[in-house]
């Protein structure tokens, strides 16, 4: 599997969410994690990242 060369904490950043709401997001996933600066894998950042689109998404259609 490829890294996609991001941090959790990049994604936090990224999104404009907390790195404790990637952590979640990464337990809901079942995505193993040190700290906010571990690096992830390119599915892992994908799944993450699609969830929180999906949210977005939600939200803005209510």
């Amino acid at each position: 599997m490829g890294f996609a060369d991001i941090s959790i904490a990049e994604v936090a950043a990224d999104y404009q969410i907390t790195v404790e709401q990637v952590f979640d997001l990464c337990q809901h996933l079942g995505i193993t994690y040190k700290s906010a600066q571990t690096r992830l894998p390119l599915e892992d950042a994908k799944a993450i990242i699609s969830l929180i689109l999906s949210a977005r998404a939600s939200s803005h259609s209510e």
